[in-house]
C-alpha cells in the first residue's frame, strides 16, 4: 500500500482543536496537537494516575482500558511506561488479599477480565499471568454446577453457556478467547469464538449491517454497535485464513462499515442512536467506529482512501472532545437494553468515563502500529 502509517515524532504541548479534512486519507501525518503517540501517552499517564486512587475496580471498562494502555505502550516501545503500568497492575491484582478482587467467572462482563493477564503474558512469559487468564477463557465454555436450562441448551449446542444474544457479548467473548488462542496456539479458542460470532450475526445483524441492542430491543444504540464492530475487527486480525467462518464474518464487517460510513456526520462523529442524526454526538461509539476503520484500512479489508479519510476525520473530531485533564466528554453512561427510544436519548453524558477513554487509546494504538 502507498499509504503511510504510524506516528509523528513531534510532541506538541497542547491540542489545537484540529479541523477535520475529509479529503485527506493519510493516517500518519496529523496537525499539531493530534499526534496519536502524544495523545496515547497522555491517556496512558492519565490512567496510571487514576486507576487505583479509590477502591480498585475490575469491571470491563477498566479491563478495556488496561488492554488499550498495555498494547499502546508496547506498540510505541515505551518500556518505562510499560513497567509503570505493570507495577500498578501487579500491586492491585497480585498483592496480598488481591484474590478477593478477582471477578467470578460467571458472566461475559466478568470473564473478559482474563484478557489482560494474557496480554501481559505475551511479554513477560510468567506463568501467573497465563494461569489467571486461561481460567477465564476456559470457564467460559465449561458448564457450571447446576446450570440454568438456557445455559445448558447453549452449551449443548457448542456455544458458551454465557451466551445472551446482546451485542456487547461479541467483544467480551471474542476478546478473551482470541487472547487465549494467541498465547497457546490452540485452535479451539479462536474457532469457537468465530462460531459464536457467526451465530450472533445470524441472530441480530440487520439487512443494513447494523445491530439491535438485543433481538427484542430494536434500536441501533451507538456503543452497542461499537462493541460488535470492534469484536469483528479484532477477531479478524487473528482468525486463521482457513477458518470456515472467516468469509461470513468479513462480509458482515464490510456491510456494517459501509452503513456506518453513511451515518458519519460531516464533523466526523457518530450519534447515540446511529441512524438518528438528531440524537446527540457520542464519543465512545465514535472512537470504536474510528478504530475499526483504521484496522480495516491497515489490513486491506477496506478501501484506504474512502475509509482512511473517514477514520482520520473521526480521530480529529474526537480530539475536540478531549479536555485539558485528558478526559473525553460526551460518553454515554453504562446502558442496559430497554425497548424505549427516549431511554437512549436520555442517558447521561459523562466526562472521563472509561467506556470512552479505552477506545480512544485503541485508536492511538492502531494509528501508531504497522
Amino acid at each position: 500500500m502507498s499509504i503511510l502509517y504510524g506516528c509523528t515524532t513531534d510532541n506538541p504541548a497542547n491540542i489545537d482543536k484540529p479541523k477535520p479534512t475529509p479529503e485527506n486519507w493519510d493516517l500518519k501525518d496529523f496537525p499539531e496537537g493530534a499526534d496519536p503517540r502524544e495523545i496515547g501517552v497522555r491517556l496512558a499517564e492519565r490512567y496510571i494516575r487514576t486507576v487505583d486512587t479509590q477502591v480498585p475496580r475490575v469491571n470491563y471498562p477498566y479491563v478495556c482500558t488496561w488492554l488499550g494502555a498495555f498494547r499502546f505502550v508496547q506498540t510505541i516501545k515505551e518500556d518505562d511506561l510499560y513497567d509503570r503500568l505493570l507495577e500498578r497492575y501487579d500491586n492491585i491484582f497480585f498483592s496480598s488479599g488481591s484474590e478477593n478482587l478477582l471477578p467470578a467467572p460467571n458472566h461475559v462482563d466478568n470473564n473478559v477480565f482474563g484478557s489482560v493477564p494474557l496480554e501481559i503474558y505475551k511479554t513477560k512469559k510468567e506463568d501467573k499471568y497465563l494461569r489467571m487468564g486461561l481460567r477465564y477463557a476456559d470457564t467460559q465454555w465449561e458448564l457450571p454446577l447446576e446450570p440454568k436450562e438456557t445455559e445448558k441448551n447453549w452449551h449443548d449446542q457448542g456455544y458458551s453457556w454465557q451466551t445472551r444474544i446482546w451485542i456487547d457479548d461479541m467483544f467480551m467473548i471474542t476478546a478473551i478467547q482470541s487472547q487465549a488462542y494467541l498465547v497457546t496456539g490452540d485452535r479451539k479458542y479462536i474457532d469457537r469464538a468465530a462460531r459464536e460470532m457467526v451465530m450472533y450475526l445470524d441472530r441480530i445483524q440487520r439487512p443494513n449491517g447494523l445491530f439491535y441492542h438485543t433481538p427484542d430491543v430494536p434500536f441501533f444504540w451507538g456503543r452497542g454497535n461499537g462493541w460488535m464492530a470492534v469484536g469483528m475487527a479484532d477477531l479478524l486480525k487473528v482468525l486463521p485464513a482457513d477458518n470456515p467462518d472467516r468469509q461470513k464474518i468479513e462480509e458482515a464487517y464490510r456491510l456494517m462499515m459501509n452503513t456506518l460510513l453513511k451515518f458519519q456526520g460531516h464533523d466526523g462523529m457518530w450519534t447515540q442512536l446511529v441512524n438518528d442524526p438528531t440524537s446527540w454526538k457520542e464519543t465512545s461509539c465514535s472512537a470504536m467506529f474510528t478504530y475499526t476503520m483504521i484496522v480495516g484500512v491497515k489490513n486491506g479489508w477496506l478501501d484506504q482512501k474512502i475509509y482512511g479519510a473517514a477514520a482520520r476525520k473521526g480521530w480529529l473530531a474526537l480530539l475536540t472532545y478531549l479536555n485539558n485533564d485528558d478526559n473525553i466528554r460526551n460518553v454515554c453512561e453504562g446502558t442496559n437494553a430497554k425497548n424505549d427510544h427516549q431511554y437512549y436519548l436520555d442517558r447521561k453524558r459523562n466526562t472521563g468515563d472509561l467506556h470512552g477513554q479505552a477506545p480512544l487509546l485503541w485508536c492511538a494504538d492502531a494509528l501508531c502500529g504497522e
